[in-house]
């Protein structure tokens, strides 16, 4: 068969790509714009599409010629511009479902998500397009996954559960941390939908991929950690005003998983209705496997560790730059002729120029610490680096006296060089 698959780049969409390529099946990946362009499409025929704009039949009728199935898991946890849920879960797919009915596809298999509708637009935004699928009359499977979880990498929000329990020593929970959750391996779930992409396999049917055992975020994320192998941590209950914050602040000003659509699941959890293990497994002929045994196969590696680290130390790195460098930048503003006449002496600079050196110098470190914290983080990492390194080379040159000063003086521009480098080298999709 050949399928289209669109999110092929995501986490969830790579893993149904190597599923469906090991089934035999001819694979076309469908990427959206800003993805890397290897991501989930290697050794396969690759189309760009923005699905933000793909919400009518025609822009995914040209697509679907010689096409036999087509598995959507295109999906965000938060919307780079007011209405995005909706475009990119109901009105782009729904745009796409119409042009498979009007085709003859075989097949449409819909990755949508387990919750709640009142938890959100994240929810809501698919429920709503997994009835229209269903109601179109084409053979259609909706499969709507718990937490997925694996031991070959994480993205997004279980980035953000890695990060969590890998904490030094202690595990910060929401409230009591008794939330439930059913998580399903990221493999056992691309397998499902591999087995689904078949006209007659569990046609008309909303599926829960889920895994047979129900846990407390607790227990998960002393699963997680006990496989990273990290020692047993000190439980820490956040207070759930505290946690609301957090998640508000994290919507307002984050750019990663930490946000309303993480904030509604650590809040209510994520478990299947009754049966839905069996069903899943009796229509998929896929058992699923408990996380535990799952993950228990397959060892850590040192990069598992690294990146759980990292995954919550990246975002307090970047803010104390950024508040770094905006602070440099009101010292300098507040700073009298008399402060940084030697520097600028050192340089020399004439005396009628040193207050605009100063000024210039300080409003670009206020300018490059609040573009630090947009998605202009590249650009001004790239500029600090630079000013950093030009600062260093000009001083150094010009007062070689700075070198051998007590308190390290220019010698500590290298370590700030270096933040600068970690910050840019793990840039990229969470």
């Amino acid at each position: 068969m050949r399928i289209l698959v669109t999110g092929a780049g995501g986490f969830i969409g790579a893993a149904i790509v190597e599923a469906l390529d090991a089934a035999g099946h001819e694979v076309i990946a469908c990427l959206r714009p800003e993805s890397d362009a290897a991501a989930g499409g290697i050794g396969h025929r690759q189309l760009v599409v923005d699905m933000r704009e793909a919400v009518e039949p025609g822009a995914w009728r040209p697509l679907l010629a010689g096409i036999d199935a087509v598995v959507n898991c295109a999906g965000i946890l938060r919307e780079g511009r007011e209405g995005d849920f909706a475009r990119i879960h109901h009105d782009a797919p729904l745009a796409l479902a119409t042009a498979c009915r009007e085709a003859g596809i075989g097949k449409f298999v819909q990755v949508s998500a387990l919750g709640d509708e009142a938890g959100g637009e994240f929810i809501a935004s698919k429920h709503r397009f997994d009835a229209a699928l269903l109601a179109l009359g084409i053979p259609a499977t909706v499969i709507r996954p718990s937490v997925v979880t694996s031991a070959r990498g994480s993205h997004g929000g279980t980035s953000l559960l890695r990060g969590m329990a890998a904490l030094p020593g202690v595990v910060f929970l929401p409230g009591r941390g008794d939330q439930r959750i059913q998580p399903v391996m990221r493999e056992d779930l691309a397998g499902m939908v591999a087995r689904c992409v078949a006209p007659e396999i569990a046609k008309g049917k909303v599926l829960h991929a889920v895994g047979p055992d129900v846990l407390t975020l607790r227990e998960y994320l002393a699963t997680v950690r006990r496989w990273l192998g990290f020692a047993e941590p000190v439980f820490v209950e956040a207070p759930s005003p505290l946690v609301r914050v957090a998640v508000g602040l994290g919507e307002r000003f984050g750019a990663g998983p930490l946000g309303a659509t993480i904030g509604a699941m650590l809040d209510r959890g994520n478990v299947a209705p009754p049966g839905a293990w069996e069903e899943a497994r009796d229509a998929t002929g896929v058992a699923t496997r408990a996380i535990a045994v799952a993950m228990g196969t397959s060892p850590s590696l040192v990069q598992d560790r690294w990146h759980a680290r990292l995954h919550l130390l990246r975002p307090a790195l970047r803010g104390v730059m950024a508040a770094t460098w905006i602070a440099s930048g009101a010292v300098g503003f507040a700073a009298s002729p008399e402060a940084f006449a030697p520097i600028a002496n050192a340089l020399g600079v004439p005396a009628p120029q040193h207050a605009p050196l100063v000024l210039a110098a300080s409003a670009l470190d206020v300018v490059l610490g609040a573009l630090l914290l947009t998605r202009w983080e590249g650009a001004a990492l790239a500029l600090m680096a630079i000013s950093v390194a030009a600062y260093t080379a000009a001083l150094g040159v010009t007062s070689p006296a700075l070198w051998a000063e007590p308190a390290g003086g220019l010698l500590k521009n290298f370590a700030l060089l270096g933040l600068v480098a970690v910050l840019a080298a793990t840039r990229g999709r969470r």
